[in-house]
């Protein structure tokens, strides 16, 4: 009779979609110009089924955050959208209970997407990133993150470039667009080393918000050999805007 053998399950990351986070995805708050961003929107959602189909045994929400917003939010704490002139709030997930720590305006629209994917697949979590935190600092947390569970799978909010056009936040710089091209093909393909090598103090003088999100899930992903597929982009007000899904 053969020998028994056990078998363990690599913890890994299974499934990422890569969404921008601008509050004006929200329609209420978008108001007038809220069917500039439908195909955005679109695009946002079709990039969260791609983690639903992926069946995960826990998502973790990715998004850039001042000092009050970073760290860790449980399931069920709640985003506003007051200071954007909206009575609305949204959930983190379905929970019983609701932490009195309010989300960053990132994970607020992340949790909006996840609402109006009726996200029930798996628990879920938020992480609210410094976005001055090094890429030697984003690598670790992303592998730390991916071997939190045996099927990991991450929805990372993030901008581009602020620096596109004159009448952008950060007015015009001509390097902008190259960052964002370089940006968009990194993160259309899954490539991590790509990700990885993303100029930190080029991206903080872009006011590129997703640059610390995008290195983290390059962490958690290395040597997950997942595919990549750019779903859009675009930079409608200025800023680079990038909807990516990898499975």
């Amino acid at each position: 009779m053969p020998p028994t053998r056990s078998v363990t399950l690599r913890a890994m990351l299974v499934a990422a979609a890569i969404c921008p986070c601008p509050p004006l995805l929200v329609p209420e708050v978008a108001s007038g110009a809220a069917p500039e961003l439908d195909p955005l929107r679109a695009a946002c959602l079709d990039a969260v089924g791609v983690l639903a189909a992926a069946r995960p045994d826990r998502l973790v929400v990715l998004g850039p955050a001042e000092q009050a917003g970073r760290g860790p939010h449980p399931q069920g704490a709640v985003g506003s959208f007051r200071g954007f002139g909206v009575d609305l709030e949204v959930p983190l997930g379905a929970s019983d209970e609701s932490p009195e720590r309010e989300l960053p305006p990132s994970l607020a629209v992340g949790a909006w997407l996840l609402s109006r994917a009726d996200w029930d697949d798996a628990p879920v979590e938020g992480l609210g990133v410094g976005e001055p935190l090094p890429r030697d600092r984003c690598l670790p947390v992303g592998r730390e993150i991916a071997a939190s569970a045996p099927r990991i799978a991450i929805l990372a909010m993030g901008d581009g470039s602020a620096r596109r056009t004159v009448k952008a936040p950060g007015y015009f710089d001509e390097r902008a667009e190259a960052f964002d091209a370089a940006a968009a093909r990194a993160l259309g393909a899954a490539d991590t080393s790509a990700l990885t090598a993303l100029d930190e103090e080029l991206a903080f003088d872009l006011q590129a918000s997703g640059r610390a999100c995008w290195q983290i899930l390059a962490g958690a992903a290395q040597g997950a050999d997942l595919q990549g597929e750019l779903l859009r982009e675009e930079a409608p007000y200025g800023v680079g805007y990038f909807v990516a899904a990898w499975s």
